[in-house]
């Protein structure tokens, strides 16, 4: 959805710390703070992270500095995260807008995970058992929107998010 994300003006995307290593192609500060567990143990007890969670066996979490500092300057924060981490998000800032992504099927799913061509074998199958729990949990999200054709559901979310600013500043 980040392809959506430069439709909207004011929005910003934030970058999540992770521990995992990075993949082919991606580039620290951009795509993830990749950090070692020690780092993401300090940010945790620093209260450095607005959320974080364990999600398929690495720990990821939202620097909450950056979070805050484009809050205050009047941007739509745009996370990018877990159940997990948004059900926390939504416990710390109730007015929080909670937007569930899913996959027009669990078939394709992981025809996608697979053909990106990353992932080990395990970890598809992880990533698979997660998405069941996950999506048992999208009626805790404020919309969800089923990401069948990519064009179609990134302008369903601009949509939702122009609205959403709209109604915020009435």
């Amino acid at each position: 959805m980040n392809l959506a994300m430069h439709r909207v003006g004011d929005a910003w995307l934030s970058v999540s710390a992770t521990t995992r290593k990075p993949r082919k192609g991606e580039v620290d500060g951009q795509h993830y703070f990749f950090v070692s567990n020690d780092e993401f143990d300090a940010m945790v007890e620093q209260d450095r992270l607005l959320e974080w969670a364990q999600v398929h066996a690495n720990r990821y979490g939202t620097p909450r500095e950056t979070v805050e500092q484009h809050i205050a300057a009047g941007n739509q924060v745009i996370l990018e995260i877990d159940v997990q981490g948004a059900l926390q998000v939504r416990e710390k800032m109730p007015s929080a807008k909670l937007v569930f992504i899913e996959p027009p099927s669990m078939d394709v799913l992981e025809s996608r995970l697979r053909g990106r061509g990353t992932e080990a074998e395990d970890v598809i199958a992880l990533r698979m058992k997660n998405a069941e729990t996950e999506l048992a949990l999208k009626n805790e999200y404020d919309i969800s929107f089923i990401n069948d054709d990519l064009d179609e559901c990134a302008d369903a979310l601009v949509a939702y998010i122009e609205q959403s600013a709209e109604e915020k500043d009435e």
